[in-house]
């Protein structure tokens, strides 16, 4: 089967999530600077949220590229990342405007948790379809940054309960460690 159509289904999924993202942001009452600070807390997770997306939009678009062939077993896996990926705006949205609650940020992290783990499930579902030494097979390697992200999810998710900023910085340690696209497949794609 050609990749095309998944490709094109995923980046469309992918920009309506962000635009409903967007479309939740409200605009502050007021003109001054001190109009701003009611909404800094939704404006920040968005931003957290519109990264995150981008890092799956970006590792997805370099994990296809990669490959050749798709199958059912593919597009499954691809459904399922894309259904964690879908309730980013929810969980956006409840933790940005419940910011110091440790309900919206456990559920927060719980998502990204999930979406991870579909993540890996696409990546294992591809490489198994194209062997282990299929150019991602190769590229993907031991995968430290695939194995560490759910463990500090995972982490991030009960320290919510203990402290939500601790739990912040866990989401954001792993955006930045993803932020720069993954290069073994680049690399192996110019090859």
């Amino acid at each position: 089967m050609s990749k095309g159509r998944l490709e094109a289904f995923s980046d469309g999924v992918i920009a309506i999530l962000i635009t409903i993202m967007v479309l939740e942001l409200r605009v502050p009452e007021g003109a001054t600077w001190q109009a701003l600070r009611p909404i800094a807390p939704v404006f920040l997770t968005y931003v957290l949220s519109f990264v995150f997306l981008g890092i799956y939009w970006n590792n997805h678009h370099h994990m296809l590229q990669a490959a050749d062939r798709i199958n059912g077993k593919i597009l499954w896996a691809n459904l399922h990342l894309l259904f964690w990926l879908s309730l980013v705006p929810f969980v956006t949205g409840w933790m940005g405007r419940n910011h110091s609650a440790p309900v919206p940020t456990a559920v927060y992290g719980g998502v990204l948790l999930l979406a991870g783990v579909s993540y890996r499930i696409l990546q294992n579902a591809i490489i198994a379809h194209h062997g282990a030494n299929s150019k991602l097979g190769a590229a993907v390697g031991k995968d430290a940054k695939g194995k560490v992200s759910p463990a500090i999810y995972a982490m991030a998710i009960p320290l919510a309960f203990i402290n939500e900023w601790i739990s912040d910085a866990l989401y954001v340690a792993v955006a930045l460690m993803w932020l720069v696209p993954d290069r073994r497949i680049e690399s192996r794609l110019n090859r």
